[in-house]
């Protein structure tokens, strides 16, 4: 199983993506996300035996509990920068806390044999990938026309474990488990 850790977003911020990217699209011919996968990825997890996958939900358990995390979503940019651009992101904006529930996450699944990350946690949601050179000009100029590159802002307050499955169309993101910030 291919895995990962992501916070989700509310229905309210993904209208707004959807209206962002439907008038985006035509302007570029690139890998364009379904509304529907975007997420904030906490954890990137990879390939996963699933008869260990007790093993993973119970170290992702013991993440300490926390108080909500206000997330706004805002901004428009290029990883690894703009003149040789692989993605096209909108900004996730959780300051300190955010970045912590990532770190904490990534201390609980290391002892399980899963890799610590070696960059900075860069709080994102990918909105397009760029496989190959392709003219960039008209979605350039169309972001620049946006009267707001704010989405919206919500209360964090649970993250899920994903699964990831190929599909024809691109990914299919499954929600496997759910942990909440605050113990029940």
């Amino acid at each position: 199983m291919r895995l990962f850790t992501g916070i989700d977003l509310p229905e309210d911020v993904r209208e707004r993506l959807e209206r962002l990217l439907m008038h985006l699209r035509p302007a570029a011919h690139l890998k364009w996300s379904p509304v529907y996968n975007l997420h904030v990825t906490l954890k990137f997890i990879g390939e996963w035996p699933e008869e260990k996958l007790p093993q993973l939900e119970a170290a992702l358990r013991s993440i300490a509990p926390r108080a909500e995390i206000p997330v706004e979503v805002k901004s428009l940019g290029w990883f690894p920068n703009a003149h040789h651009p692989r993605v096209f992101w909108a900004g996730v904006l959780g300051g300190d806390a955010l970045a912590a529930l990532a770190r904490d996450t990534d201390d609980v699944v290391s002892p399980l044999g899963i890799p610590k990350e070696d960059r900075a946690f860069t709080a994102h949601l990918t909105l397009a990938r760029i496989k190959e050179a392709v003219p960039l000009q008209a979605l350039r100029g169309a972001i620049e026309q946006l009267e707001s590159v704010e989405f919206g802002n919500f209360l964090a307050d649970r993250f899920y474990l994903f699964r990831s499955q190929p599909g024809p169309a691109g990914s299919i993101y499954t929600k496997l488990s759910e942990y909440p910030f605050r113990a029940k």
